[in-house]
């Protein structure tokens, strides 16, 4: 065991301030499944313990959502630990949870293989309660959550920019956002162009290991982020619109300096195109690897406060994940489900007629939970407001 990964647990120093933002903690109440709780079992293991199930079962229990790491006053640096851990626990993983694992990681990386499987969701919608509530829970929790089928966008290799040329920005169009929400990339292409911006989207662009880094895959997670190295070799930034992706992206690899959230690049850019109206009441909603994991929090309200109509309103408790966090709701289909819920509250509760996000995983999330309860709110990405303000549309 390294220095560095004692150092970092030895940072903890137990106060507690990480305790009511712990999704889980705030579910549960039970120690080990705090941050810190987590750490006290990770020096278990540096100090010889083994991972035994009940402890990889701590492990598993995390979503990675880091706010813990916002809360915290020592600057633990949980991230890393956690990282590091999951991919202890991949080594030790008993066979059963190891194919669950390999089924899902066949599917999500992989763009086409994701657009395939849009046909047999429409079907699934037909199914009666009976037959759905047949299936195995993963797979029923994975199709609850798909959004309706959209048509697929084609985006150019190159989408020149309007007006003088500020940037030559490459744009990661990722793996559930072209398959799922195919209208953002074309939305994230008009707006960056609108701002002067030349946009490179290379079509050999593949998955930037995101999904497989936070799940303890590192060297599925390096293959894949090592292929964006090449093909965005020469641009002046790599422009993101997933939270989940962007964190992973500025962590590691090549581009990691250059790689900016959608809102945190065209606030330092600066606004060049107008903006026309547009009268809407929003909820804006903290992905949790963009304000929690990146730091973006200012960034997108400020250019949604900058729109003109744009009524925008705080949700509640937004420091607790929606139960998203990448596979971790496909995985624990319960838990959440029960954390889904109560953002979805939080989110009604503000009167929003739209709820705007910046991460694929929290629209198909907090979408879902509010079908259960009943109600219904419009959802839109950072982007497609912002689209439809340049071109004076409704979003």
């Amino acid at each position: 065991m390294s220095d560095e990964r004692r150092d970092l647990i030895g940072d903890c120093v137990h106060c507690g301030f990480c305790l009511p933002t712990c999704p889980t903690y705030v579910l549960w109440g039970e120690e080990m499944d705090s941050p810190r709780g987590r750490i006290q079992l990770m020096l278990q293991q540096t100090e010889g313990e083994p991972l035994t199930p009940a402890m990889t079962g701590h492990f598993d229990a995390c979503l990675g959502c880091m706010a813990c790491v916002t809360a915290c006053p020592s600057g633990v640096q949980y991230d890393k630990l956690i990282t590091e851990t999951r991919a202890m626990v991949e080594q030790v993983r008993p066979p059963a949870g190891r194919a669950l694992r390999a089924a899902v990681f066949a599917l999500f990386p992989y763009r086409r293989r994701l657009e395939a499987a849009k046909a047999p969701l429409t079907g699934y919608r037909r199914l009666g309660t009976p037959l759905r509530r047949a299936l195995p829970a993963t797979l029923r929790t994975l199709l609850d959550l798909a959004p309706p089928a959209r048509r697929s966008v084609r985006l150019p290799a190159v989408v020149p920019a309007l007006g003088r040329r500020r940037a030559r920005v490459g744009m990661l169009t990722g793996c559930v956002q072209q398959a799922f929400f195919p209208g953002v990339n074309a939305a994230t292409a008009r707006v960056l162009a609108a701002e002067g911006c030349e946009v490179v989207i290379p079509p050999e662009q593949g998955c930037c290991g995101a999904l497989s880094r936070h799940s303890g895959r590192t060297a599925e997670a390096d293959r894949f982020s090592a292929g964006l190295d090449r093909v965005f070799a020469d641009v002046d930034a790599l422009v993101v619109n997933a939270a989940g992706c962007g964190s992973s992206l500025k962590e590691h690899g090549e581009l990691a300096s250059r790689t900016r959230d959608l809102s945190e690049f065209l606030v330092e850019l600066g606004p060049v195109a107008p903006r026309h109206p547009v009268p809407v009441t929003a909820a804006y909603h903290d992905a949790c690897h963009l304000g929690h994991a990146q730091g973006v929090r200012a960034q997108p309200r400020a250019l949604l406060r900058a729109v003109p109509g744009l009524d925008l309103r705080e949700i509640p408790d937004a420091e607790i994940c929606c139960g998203s966090a990448g596979i971790w709701n496909v995985l624990n289909p319960g838990p959440a489900a029960e954390l889904g819920d109560r953002k979805a509250r939080d989110v009604l509760s503000t009167g929003a007629s739209l709820l705007v996000t910046a991460n694929p995983g929290c629209l198909m999330q907090i979408a879902a939970a509010v079908r259960r309860a009943g109600a219904s709110i419009r959802l839109a990405h950072t982007a497609e407001v912002l689209d439809a303000s340049i071109r004076g549309v409704r979003p």
